[in-house]
């Protein structure tokens, strides 16, 4: 079956297939969070991107060879409720952005600060700071060589449009002046976006849309 992205809690987990990299998605409860497994095929060593809920369902994605790290993209609560007891289990290393890792109740091995790499196996993600949704939310960009880039946008971008901003205008502008100039002014229309609930999207879907979303102010 050909990769979709459509996920739904106490549903099957979706697998995108790519030369190098092996991304499974899965939906877990009760936000509706998506939690993301990426396996280097060179080496097996794999990665988790939000422990967010439901441990029991991330450690049956993770399967026997276990994880080597865990990124927790923002520090709100529906994004790392499973991490203490997938930490526990995996004894995986921790990352998660420099600024909201005070926030996150486990702690971070690795605080993340804009442009930092964070390797798995023969890969590695670029983490992008961007601010509004949370003072330390992180994207994770894995640019493929095969092919296209590969986001994963935590809530800092949706399909429709950007994160909550809390009806704070300049929240607002600063989160969407960060994805315009990190995400949409550095990636091709061809990248990938995976978000942090729901279903994925690709940067040239949204790009029209940021004049709008600039204008209705959220």
């Amino acid at each position: 079956m050909p990769y979709t992205g459509e996920v739904t809690v106490g549903g099957a987990p979706d697998v995108h297939e790519l030369r190098d990299l092996i991304i499974t998605k899965v939906a877990v409860g009760p936000m509706n969070n998506n939690a993301y497994v990426l396996r280097c095929r060179s080496t097996g060593e794999q990665l988790l991107i939000d422990a967010a809920a439901e441990p029991e369902i991330l450690m049956e994605v993770i399967g026997a060879d276990g994880i080597g790290s865990v990124i927790t993209t923002h520090q709100h609560g529906d994004h790392w409720q499973a991490l203490p007891a997938v930490v526990s289990a995996t004894g995986a290393r921790t990352y998660a952005g420099e600024l909201d890792a005070p926030g996150i109740p486990v702690p971070t091995d690795t605080p993340v600060r804009d442009g930092d790499d964070i390797t798995f196996g023969r890969l590695r993600l670029t983490a992008r700071h961007l601010v509004g949704h949370t003072p330390g939310s992180i994207a994770l960009i894995y640019d493929d060589p095969h092919g296209h880039p590969h986001v994963f946008t935590g809530d800092c971008l949706f399909p429709g449009g950007i994160g909550n901003t809390h009806d704070d205008p300049v929240a607002f502008l600063s989160l969407l002046d960060d994805v315009t100039t990190k995400l949409f002014g550095t990636l091709p229309d061809e990248a990938w976006v995976y978000p942090g609930h729901g279903n994925d999207t690709t940067l040239g879907d949204e790009r029209p849309h940021l004049p709008e979303w600039r204008e209705r102010g959220w």
